[in-house]
């Protein structure tokens, strides 16, 4: 099957969620043969339109990312003289999902929208009239699904399809030192890290150990309130650590906090749940957190650091584990599969095959 991907930038240009999930989802393809092909600003050096990577072509419609104007009027004429059985476009910005629709169009393919949502779902004419557009959107949470529905999209044609992880690499990796909680994030003002420590403080009369993953520019001040709340002592910042660190440390912790209040899918706590840790998370309206716990025997839902307290103490009773195979359905090749069952179902659809 050959696969058109337009996405005026990509993980080379910038190192964002939504460039990353899109990358992931080029690469699985390609390794299962498909012939996948990205058109998007040139980020390579030289005159070449175009480059060869691990199995993917990338196609410059226009070179620096101010060209907008130029990849928007190229695109839907590239896109016709690649003969694409798919158009699959990213949502940012909304109008290149404009240009792809007239390039699918042209080529006589479906077009499926990549709208991934991280920094929110505008409400603006572009978005609205890009909601409208597209034979399939895809939506990583019922949360965006939801923003994106509110702006126009037919719910009919918007799928969740979550943030893989891979299950074998899991179950490779050793598990580190025994920890009752474990909380990873990037600590910036998003991460809400206050919420597990004042949590936590409730609980100092009690006997556990906690480690956080992650840093960044308020790193400090949770220190000092690790200190303040005198808790410090039962309580590691690890830092930054590898995704194997990361594995090794959730397969030693008996429970998972999750408590930032923005997150469109919680890709980490999947990894932590996958590796047998119990889920508590703190309800936000703008966090998909809560929907992966939703229904499940070893997650918890709470709205206050006291619920939070008392969810830790109650996850202490059930049994440890190192891998729950309850989310071997995230794994990459589960999700590369659900991609292709949606496109030939489009193409068949439209009787294109």
């Amino acid at each position: 099957m050959r696969i058109a991907f337009v996405s005026y930038e990509t993980v080379f240009h910038r190192d964002t969620e939504t460039n990353r999930r899109l990358q992931s989802i080029l690469e699985f393809l390609a390794d299962r043969g498909h012939d996948v092909h990205c058109f998007c600003t040139q980020f390579w050096d030289g005159h070449l339109d175009r480059l060869e990577r691990d199995g993917i072509t990338y196609r410059g419609v226009s070179v620096g990312p101010e060209a907008r104007h130029s990849f928007h009027l190229r695109l839907p004429f590239v896109l016709a003289t690649a003969r694409p059985d798919i158009v699959h476009a990213g949502a940012e910005p909304p109008t290149q999902v404009l240009a792809a629709r007239a390039g699918a169009t042209l080529a006589r393919a479906p077009l499926v929208v990549e709208w991934y949502g991280d920094g929110g779902v505008d409400d603006g004419r572009w978005t609205r009239l890009a909601a409208g557009g597209p034979d399939r959107i895809v939506t990583p949470s019922e949360l965006v699904a939801t923003w994106v529905r509110e702006r126009g999209a037919d719910g009919a044609v918007v799928d969740t399809v979550p943030n893989p992880i891979d299950v074998d690499r899991i179950r490779d990796v050793p598990p580190g030192n025994a920890v009752d909680v474990i909380y990873a994030r990037r600590l910036d003002d998003g991460a809400n890290l206050e919420s597990l420590l004042l949590g936590l403080a409730e609980l100092r009369d009690r006997n556990w150990s906690a480690t956080v993953v992650g840093d960044g520019p308020e790193r400090a001040a949770y220190e000092q309130l690790a200190t303040d709340l005198r808790i410090d002592d039962r309580l590691s910042f690890a830092g930054e650590l590898s995704l194997e660190e990361r594995i090794a440390a959730y397969r030693g912790a008996h429970v998972f906090a999750q408590t930032a209040e923005h997150c469109v899918f919680p890709t980490e706590m999947l990894w932590a749940l996958a590796s047998g840790c119990v889920g508590v998370v703190e309800y936000h309206t703008d966090s998909s957190a809560h929907e992966l716990v939703e229904g499940w025997d070893r997650g918890f839902r709470t709205t206050s650091e006291e619920e939070l307290a008392e969810a830790i103490l109650a996850a202490g009773d059930l049994e440890h584990r190192e891998y729950d195979e309850t989310f071997a359905e995230y794994d990459e090749g589960a999700v590369t599969d659900r991609y292709l069952e949606r496109y030939r179902r489009l193409r068949d659809d439209q009787g294109l095959w």
